[in-house]
């Protein structure tokens, strides 16, 4: 399973993980909770393939790697500026060793010359409802509902193909197990959402902010000329791990959205505290309602064009419309 990678006109990276198939399907709008109960306990006790050897092959360029004891591998391909058609760059994957004849496509992504801009978002409570300030109500969302069925925040998949706007990259950057790739890229799919490479982790390794701090520090190394728009929202560390960001790079980062999802003094008042300490390096800490406030902030920074703010409120008056999320509740299963 290759993961979607990123990388430069000089060197692809490219990371997956080598794993049995258990002929997981594809979700559907109509499969129950039971379904998505079973589905989500097959994608967390995946059976890994240790020690696997991969080889990568890119424009007639080879190179092989081994897995670690959990199946993940990550390549590395020195392409000397050459390179194929489009945004996205496709490197053919060979299982080599346990041999089985097993093939895949991996796809890195290498920002086009015409980027003004990054983005770089949260996902959890940023671009999907999950409930992380509330434990049960999160498990419950993320065991019981699936990519057809979970809700985007009301007006986020237009906001952010306006920031995208066909050329400026976008990556997620999440403390979700590696183990839900498969349902998070279908999400985006499905709810039109612009794709970009997904920087999750090992389940159960480590403390999510270092996470986010060391995947958020590795894209701006890669990309050191390229300046960057960060998301995430009030429920847990993301305001202060973008401060810090933005305090070790003010000439970096453009502005900061955070979506606003409690309620809780105290956490407020730590946020305007956080909104005063960004202002002092130039740059702003927005803290966002909605995604038709961030967006009319964005257009009047100049980050998307004015005419998109229409979308955005279409959005998000068909996603008021839409059913509500049926995971949100700790209703039975049917």
């Amino acid at each position: 399973m290759p993961y979607l990678g990123y990388g430069t006109p000089q060197r692809l990276t490219l990371c997956g993980r080598v794993l049995e198939d258990e002929g997981i399907r594809p979700a559907a709008a109509t499969d129950s909770r039971w379904r998505n109960l079973f589905s989500f306990y097959e994608r967390i006790e995946s059976d890994e393939v240790p020690h696997a050897r991969v080889r990568a092959s890119f424009l007639g360029k080879q190179v092989e790697c081994v897995a670690d004891k959990e199946g993940y591998f990550s390549v590395s391909l020195n392409t000397r500026g050459r390179l194929g058609p489009g945004l996205w760059q496709e490197v053919a994957l060979e299982l080599v060793d346990p041999p089985a004849g097993v093939r895949a496509t991996g796809h890195v992504l290498v920002p086009s010359t015409r980027a003004k801009f990054g983005v770089i978002s949260d996902i959890d409570d940023t671009v999907v409802y999950s409930n992380v300030t509330h434990r049960l109500r999160m498990v419950l969302t993320a065991v019981l509902s699936n990519a057809r069925t979970r809700k985007p925040f009301k007006g986020v998949a237009a906001f952010y193909r306006a920031l995208h706007a066909g050329a400026n990259p976008v990556f997620y950057v999440s403390k979700s197990p590696w183990n839900l790739y498969a349902p998070l890229v279908e999400f985006l799919e499905v709810q039109d959402i612009p794709c970009g490479p997904l920087i999750l982790r090992d389940f159960g390794s480590g403390h999510g902010a270092e996470h986010k701090r060391k995947s958020i520090a590795r894209i701006l190394a890669t990309y050191p000329k390229l300046e960057f728009v960060l998301i995430g929202d009030s429920g847990e560390r993301d305001p202060e791990i973008y401060s810090e960001v933005v305090r070790a790079h003010p000439e970096r980062i453009r502005v900061i959205y955070i979506r606003s999802v409690t309620q809780d003094p105290k956490r407020i008042v730590a946020i305007e505290k956080l909104i005063a300490q960004v202002r002092r390096t130039g740059c702003q800490l927005v803290l966002a309602p909605d995604s038709e406030f961030a967006a009319a902030h964005a257009a009047g920074e100049g980050l998307i064009q004015a005419s998109r703010l229409r979308a955005v409120r279409a959005d998000k008056l068909a996603d008021e419309k839409s059913p509500s999320n049926p995971a949100a509740s700790s209703g039975a299963l049917k």
